[in-house]
């Protein structure tokens, strides 16, 4: 990395390309050697931050086609695909997706397809594989393996660890393990079990840095602190459906309206009739905006045809008239949204 830039000293020259967008780092990799070595160096990460230059970014996988990811830069409206995720399992679904450290990863899951671990196909096998994606170098790499195979369950990051919860083991059955992980020293460790545990999958959300385990039409969730120690049950009135966190706060659509929830009690900012003929679709909060990616158009009784998307809507909350844009499609991904994090470089 020596003369980066005539004239200025390297430590100077990797703060200048630093401050360069993500999605122009392939351009100052063709530029020469050095660059390209600067730009994919672990220090060009870390620099990123103490400049607050790091930008936030979408990513995104459908079901079509297979284990292929997508980026989203909202500041400049453009999509970056990355390369294949090089899992041996087919249409590879019913994962945990989360971004810690700058890093994408992709955690456990499932498949209809054959089981590269045993030649069957009884569609309900669940693997323990976990992989991460590095922006910097560009390369997906294994990491170790969860200590329970799972499938539909709940995951999200916790003080810069990654914490999941419950779903289902091979052949449907149901389990309460849980589990955190050290993305520095790659490393699983069991963490207590949930209380319970229902016949149906779970998901996770993090709001007021604790982590929360629903189970669909359950009226209870299972708090995690930041302490890790142990789970606490307790009763919420949260509505059913498609929810996300933006800045803290809850919102769901229900009955064709996004709704906000929070300690001050429930509140719809905006209708979303749109959307309800749409399923399989993301949603997820990424600074003071909602994000409603992809999904299908489900079939109508007089007509079979299902109809895969790559649109996606945004809704703005930050003025007291919530409105709705669309922003560019997907440009590989389309139809159900199978992953989707949001990832700081």
């Amino acid at each position: 990395m020596s003369g980066l830039i005539e004239g200025l000293p390297d430590a100077v020259a990797i703060r200048c390309l630093a401050r360069v967008p993500f999605y122009l780092h392939p351009k100052l990799e063709v530029v020469s050697r050095s660059w390209k070595a600067a730009i994919r160096s672990p220090e060009i990460s870390k620099i990123r931050q103490e400049i607050a230059s790091s930008e936030d970014l979408l990513c995104v996988c459908a079901f079509d086609p297979e284990n292929v990811w997508q980026l989203y830069d909202p500041l400049r409206d453009i999509w970056i695909t990355l390369p294949v995720l090089p899992s041996k399992i087919r249409h590879l679904a019913h994962f945990g997706a989360v971004s810690v450290a700058g890093k994408l990863f992709v955690i456990g899951g499932g498949s209809d397809a054959v089981d590269p671990a045993t030649g069957d196909h009884d569609g309900c096998f669940a693997t323990d594989e976990v992989w991460s994606y590095d922006p910097i170098i560009q390369q997906w790499a294994p990491r170790a393996s969860m200590l329970v195979p799972r499938s539909m369950f709940a995951c999200c990051v916790l003080n810069g660890k990654i914490v999941v919860a419950g779903g289902f083991t091979s052949c449907r059955k149901t389990i309460s393990q849980a589990e955190i992980y050290d993305p520095e020293k790659d490393f699983w460790t069991a963490i207590p079990d949930l209380h319970r545990t229902h016949n149906s999958a779970c998901s996770g959300i993090v709001i007021g840095g604790k982590m929360h385990v629903l189970h669909k039409d359950m009226s209870t969730v299972q708090v995690l602190d930041n302490a890790g120690a142990r789970w606490i049950v307790e009763d919420c009135d949260w509505l059913q459906g498609p929810m996300a966190v933006v800045q803290d706060a809850l919102c769901v659509m229900s009955n064709g309206s996004i709704m906000k929830q929070d300690k001050e009690g429930k509140k719809i900012i905006s209708s979303a009739t749109d959307f309800k003929q749409r399923i399989g679709f993301a949603m997820i909060g990424l600074g003071g905006d909602l994000y409603m990616i992809g999904g299908v158009i489900g079939p109508e009784r007089w007509n079979w045809d299902i109809k895969p998307l790559s649109n996606v809507d945004v809704l703005t909350l930050g003025s007291e008239r919530p409105t709705w844009r669309q922003t560019a499609p997907m440009t590989r991904c389309r139809g159900t949204i199978v992953g989707c994090t949001i990832m700081r470089i």
